[in-house]
């Protein structure tokens, strides 16, 4: 009976012994560490420069991204500028000759050349003035043409025609200037308002109002 009592003894220790040396083995954790193959965990190196680029994961290759191109916008157009002329006879200088020369600025030119093409480009520019004012004015035809062609207006005419031109005369291509300069309102007029004129040497019995005199010619409204 007792021997039964020993071995059963016995038997309990070592029971309670194995579990102990069991758990008090060392490498334990450090052996489950290195057998469960855990892959390591790489950080970039703090000195590596970091780029744009995208990762192929298959090959670990990586391809650049190129930025996209700024689209270049066009220079605006450079306009030029319009520099005003300093005197009426720069103005007539720079107006250019017009290739066609329609029937209305024909009158209007024509009764410059005679009526006052030996006088100042002022005194020009007055006597186209007055063909225009008539022309706008309810009192007279509304035509340039109209104006000039009137019956017993303009001693140059010869039985109601113009005379022939000299066109290749200097005096008509400033007055083919003065006539557009005149018609654009571009200068300055000096006898504004103006529907009537004559030579000074004449002594009308008119009771107008005088605008002004200017060279030969004498304006009146």
């Amino acid at each position: 009976m007792s021997r039964i009592l020993n071995a059963a003894s016995v038997a309990a220790v070592a029971l309670t012994v194995a579990p102990m040396l069991f758990l008090a083995e060392p490498g334990f954790a450090s052996d489950l560490g290195a057998d469960a193959n855990v892959p390591a965990i790489t950080l970039p190196s703090a000195d590596a420069p970091v780029e744009a680029q995208d990762a192929d994961l298959s090959t670990g290759s990586t391809t650049a991204v190129p930025l996209p191109e700024m689209a270049q916008q066009p220079d605006p157009p450079v306009e030029p500028e319009t520099v005003p002329a300093a005197t009426l006879a720069a103005l007539v200088d720079a107006t250019p000759r017009p290739p066609a020369i329609e029937s209305e600025l024909r009158c209007l030119a024509g009764a410059i050349y005679f009526e006052s093409r030996g006088e100042s480009l002022a005194g020009q520019l007055a006597v186209a003035h007055v063909i225009i004012n008539r022309a706008e004015s309810p009192r007279f035809p509304s035509s340039y043409c109209g104006v000039v062609y009137q019956r017993s207006q303009f001693s140059f005419l010869r039985d109601g025609k113009m005379p022939r031109i000299r066109e290749s005369s200097p005096q008509w291509t400033r007055a083919l200037a003065v006539a557009q300069i005149a018609r654009d309102g571009s200068w300055k007029n000096k006898a504004p308002g103006a529907l009537f004129f004559h030579a000074r040497y004449v002594r009308p019995a008119w009771r107008k109002t005088r605008v002004a005199q200017i060279d030969n010619h004498i304006f009146y409204r």
